[in-house]
This record gives structure tokens, C-alpha cells and sequence, in this order.
């Protein structure tokens, strides 16, 4: 019997969050709180390895405590029971401070039941950075697999996990003992919709929920912003692309016009380079 940990965050929806032009940050209240979607695949591959080899799935996140419904949202998926490390000592956390306060949570939990593996997605979508599953096993000593696109095998008995990790040209097979950590993609699966027992469920679930008192041998001086090395000097929205041109006619006029564009721009830029020399 398994147990999987997926780590998991609440994010804010980056299709309708804006930028503060002010402070040049993400205005967070801009745009709803979701479950970060990368995460959510996450939580699915594991409910289908329990389905698969029988086990426990348990997921962990750190926020504030209105990140409790990202929690639920697991439930509905499928998860069995959830963890919460919410504390103002946490506030401001970059990924390496974040795989900290994880991981510390991570042994917490893992003196409770044995974790077998634990699974991520490959990044968030407020960060884009892909750092804090790596951070955690790191911080952990256990094999990092990332981009994992494809679960082949898990065999508790003998102690290995078998993946594809997704490569630019096709994926590779890779073998990793377990303990192990995953960071997959989207397309490892689809997230059907959740069915009404696990909504019902979720709708009442009251998660565990420690502060940073409760991770036991946590040094303060690696949390929020005292443990994040990281500094954002700007951030800013890039500019719209302008229209290209559109190229019309038959294939051969088509070649045509792309060779004189091309053409005229390389001119454009020898004349700017022989003016700024």
C-alpha cells in the first residue's frame, strides 16, 4: 500500500490577475484563488496510482488560511486527507525558503505514515520558476523526476518508480529508487469531473493544519522573507506583438514575399548598424 504526498498551491487565476503598476508586483486580489492547474494533474496521477496499487493519498500545501480551498478542491479529486502549514513567519517565501517550510512538513508527516513518493507539478503558474519540487527533494536526499509526462510502474516491494520524462525531441525512460519525487506535466492525464460523493465530502473536509511552531527543529531564520535570498527587481507586462504580414497568393508567390521581407529587414538592420558605428 502506498502513500503519496502531492505538494500543491493556491494561486491566483494569471488569465484575469493584472500587475500593479505601482509597485510593478502581482496584484494577488485582482484575480480568484484556484488550485494551481499543474497541481491539479498532479493530485489526479496520484488518486490513480492508489486506484492502481491500493494506498493513501495525502496532499500538503503552505499559504494563508484561505488556502484551505485549495485542500477541498483536492478532496473532490480524490484525495484521502490533507495537511496545511500556514504561519505569518511563512510570508514572502521564494522557492528556496517555500522547499524548506515543505520539507520540514514533509518529515512531520512522514513519522506519521511513510511516505513511498511524492508528487508535484512541474511549476505554478504565479512563479513559472519549476524550482521548489527539485528544492524539496534536495532538501530531502531523495531522486528528483521532472517533467514527467507518463507513470510506467511504481513497485513498492523492490523499491524503484519507472517514468517517462518528457524531452524536446521525445522522452526518456528513467528508473528512480523510491522514496522519490515527480514534477508532471498536464498531459499525464486528464482531470474528469469530481463526483458527488467526493464533493459532498470535500464540502466538510477540515484539513490538518500546523503552524511553524509544529514542524519540529525548524530554524526560523530559513522562512518568508529572512530565508529568501531571491529579490524581484521588476516585473511588468510585455507589450502586445503588432500584426505580422500576411502573405497571400500561391505557394511560390508566398516564398517570394517572405525572401523580400527578409531581405528588406537585413537591409533595415545593416543601415541601423552602419549609422550607430
Amino acid at each position: 500500500m502506498l502513500h503519496i504526498v502531492a505538494c500543491i498551491k493556491q494561486v491566483p487565476d494569471t488569465k484575469i490577475a493584472k500587475i500593479n503598476p505601482k509597485t510593478g508586483t502581482l496584484d494577488r486580489a485582482s484575480a480568484p484563488a484556484i488550485l494551481n492547474p499543474y497541481d491539479a494533474h498532479a493530485v489526479e496521477e496520484a488518486v490513480r496510482l492508489k486506484r492502481r496499487y491500493g494506498g493513501t493519498v495525502s496532499v500538503l500545501t503552505m499559504g494563508p488560511p484561505p488556502a484551505v480551498k485549495a485542500i477541498r478542491r483536492c478532496i473532490e479529486i480524490g484525495a484521502d486527507e490533507g495537511y496545511m502549514i500556514t504561519d505569518r513567519a511563512f510570508a514572502g517565501a521564494d522557492t528556496l525558503a517555500t522547499s524548506y517550510a515543505l520539507s520540514m512538513a514533509l518529515q512531520k508527516i512522514a513519522k506519521i505514515r511513510p511516505i513511498d513518493l511524492i508528487i508535484c507539478g512541474k511549476m505554478t503558474i504565479d512563479g513559472d520558476t519549476g524550482q521548489v519540487g527539485p528544492g524539496i527533494a534536495r532538501r530531502l536526499d531523495i531522486p528528483p523526476l521532472t517533467s514527467v509526462q507518463k507513470v510506467v510502474e511504481i513497485n513498492k516491494e523492490e523499491g524503484y518508480a519507472i517514468v517517462h520524462r518528457k524531452r524536446e525531441d521525445g522522452y526518456e525512460v528513467v528508473r528512480a529508487t523510491l522514496p522519490c519525487l515527480l514534477a508532471v506535466e498536464k498531459e499525464i492525464n486528464e482531470v474528469p469531473r469530481s463526483p458527488l460523493p467526493n464533493v459532498i465530502r470535500a464540502a466538510r473536509y477540515q484539513p490538518t493544519i500546523w503552524s511553524a511552531d509544529d514542524l519540529e527543529g525548524i530554524d526560523r531564520s530559513q522562512l518568508g522573507l529572512k530565508g529568501s535570498p531571491t529579490i524581484v527587481a521588476k516585473v511588468w507586462v510585455p507589450p502586445k506583438p503588432q500584426g505580422g504580414t500576411l502573405l497571400e497568393g500561391t505557394p511560390q508567390q508566398q516564398v517570394d514575399q517572405l525572401v523580400s521581407l527578409v531581405m528588406e529587414k537585413a537591409a533595415e538592420l545593416f543601415r541601423d548598424k552602419e549609422v550607430a558605428g
